[in-house]
């Protein structure tokens, strides 16, 4: 969970270095596990992680691809819009249980966004078996699964030959 606002103009240059590198920058997105129940939440801020504090990012720097990690609950409407919207946002389904996804999330990955959509755990909070014993429950079409759990990351991250 990233400690800063991702839109605040100080961190630009990294942005435009990862951009011209063609990497990756990768947020948070959302309530976080970590520091959940501690008095103060650990000191962790879930401010930080509003999905809308990256859409300046992805609109002023196009050519970056950035990765929305979770679901970003409570704010998983935010982050669905962003994924329509802007061409260089895609998400990582990590860090949250399929079983808990919010509806609005299952379809959008059913349908708008199956190939904005990535695998991910956050094992070993998370288990690769429990995630997905819990993702074959929301009976996705196997061509979609097969975008989320491998063909879309392939792509986005420029693993192919």
């Amino acid at each position: 969970m990233q400690g800063f606002a991702p839109d605040e103009e100080r961190y630009y240059p990294i942005y435009q270095a990862a951009s011209e590198l063609r990497m990756v920058c990768l947020f948070h997105m959302g309530t976080t596990g970590i520091g959940a129940g501690a008095p103060g939440g650990m000191g962790l801020r879930l401010e930080y992680c509003r999905p809308i504090l990256v859409d300046r990012v992805a609109a002023d720097f196009p050519q970056l691809t950035i990765i929305g990690a979770h679901p970003g609950w409570p704010w998983t409407d935010e982050l669905l819009a962003m994924a329509v919207h802007k061409g260089n946002l895609y998400i990582d389904l990590s860090g949250w249980a399929p079983k808990y996804f919010p509806p609005m999330l299952v379809q959008y990955v059913r349908t708008l966004l199956k190939d904005k959509v990535l695998f991910g755990t956050d094992w070993p909070l998370l288990t690769i078996e429990r995630w997905e014993s819990e993702f074959a429950e929301l009976n996705f079409p196997a061509e979609v699964v097969d975008r989320i759990m491998l063909r879309n990351a392939v792509r986005v991250l420029g693993l192919e030959p």
